[in-house]
């Protein structure tokens, strides 16, 4: 079972448009995105089938592994198989690098079908490639994909909201991740603060090594995704009630799937919209022989229910974030 966060009484967010108005259930890790302007695919094997969709009968899927991902390929297997089951066509599944190779890979027309975080859904959409994003994850059946940012730091530092983090070092996750650097930079803009000159940014490359850090005292403050601490109280290696959580963001839209319009025809694409939208969660699954039962059936990111529809106007809220603070990462989506 996914672990669950409480969520903590926090300091509302600073007051700027609203990331999401909906309810937050749940959240997946962020993987850090690469840099994309140079990104190309290597020799491997999502280079290796045809550009055409017409050239083959299969459908490739690919996604990239996640900080708690232990099987890919597997977690997968019952959403392959119901994009199967709905289009006659075998699914082929690729366990891709990073998302600079997925995106070069739908570009190439060799990817039809991606699992994308919500910033590399950005900037892959923005880029030009023709994708549609049609559904993303939540644990709760009705629930709105959406998860948070948090800012956590120690229970006796005197720290209380972000204008206290002036003149402290504070760990971010990667400067490319919606979550561990983003949405925080947008949250200490609206305070007030300059990442450059009011701290001193120390980037920890997970969301797990960055409230390690605090936990370790090697920073004051550090930002993660809102189920971190969860999991690392979980497995140990944080005690409880030594980390607390001192703001919290806006919701943040959850990480899509997202279908290659150029390489699907329209048949199929509406084929696969609708089985993902309407049956790709564990009821459904279980009442169509994918699983055996709702227990036994495993979705990525130990996601408790199956994913919800969505669509590209979902993910507005991170065009805002690059807008507002002009980061460095957000330059491939102009």
């Amino acid at each position: 079972m996914r672990l669950r966060r409480t969520r903590p009484a926090v300091q509302p967010a600073d007051p700027r448009p609203a990331l999401l108005s909906r309810p937050i259930t749940r959240r997946r890790g962020m993987t850090s995105l690469a840099v994309l302007g140079t990104a190309v695919l290597g020799s491997g094997s999502l280079a290796a089938c045809s550009s055409k969709a017409s050239a083959r009968d299969e459908i490739v899927f690919a996604a990239v592994p996640a900080e708690t991902s232990q099987s890919l390929a597997q977690t997968f297997e019952p959403v392959t198989a119901l994009i199967e089951q709905a289009t006659g066509r075998t699914v082929t599944f690729q366990n891709a690098a990073d998302y600079a190779a997925v995106i070069e890979g739908q570009r190439a027309g060799k990817i039809d079908i991606a699992s994308y975080g919500p910033f590399s859904y950005v900037i892959a959409k923005d880029s030009g490639i023709a994708l549609e994003a049609v559904v993303a994850p939540v644990d709760e059946e009705g629930a709105s994909p959406a998860y948070t940012s948090l800012c956590y730091a120690a229970p006796d530092s005197g720290i209380a909201s972000l204008a206290d983090l002036r003149g402290k070092r504070v760990a971010f996750v990667d400067k490319a991740s919606t979550s561990g650097y983003l949405v925080p930079l947008e949250g200490l803009m609206s305070t007030g603060l300059d990442v450059d000159a009011d701290l001193t940014e120390v980037l920890a490359g997970g969301h797990d090594a960055s409230l390690l850090a605090l936990a370790s005292g090697d920073v004051d403050a550090a930002f993660a995704h809102d189920a971190m601490l969860t999991t690392l109280i979980g497995t140990g290696q944080v005690p409880e009630g030594a980390l607390i959580p001192v703001w919290e963001s806006s919701p943040i839209p959850e990480d899509p799937i997202a279908l290659n319009t150029t390489t699907l025809d329209a048949e199929t694409v509406e084929k696969i919209r609708s089985a993902l939208q309407t049956s790709a969660n564990k009821p459904a699954l279980v009442e169509q022989g994918i699983c055996a039962s709702a227990q036994e059936c495993v979705l990525p990111e130990e996601t408790e229910w199956g994913y919800a529809a969505v669509t590209d106007a979902d993910y507005e809220p991170i065009r805002h974030l690059c807008e507002v603070t002009q980061a460095d990462a957000c330059a491939a989506v102009a």
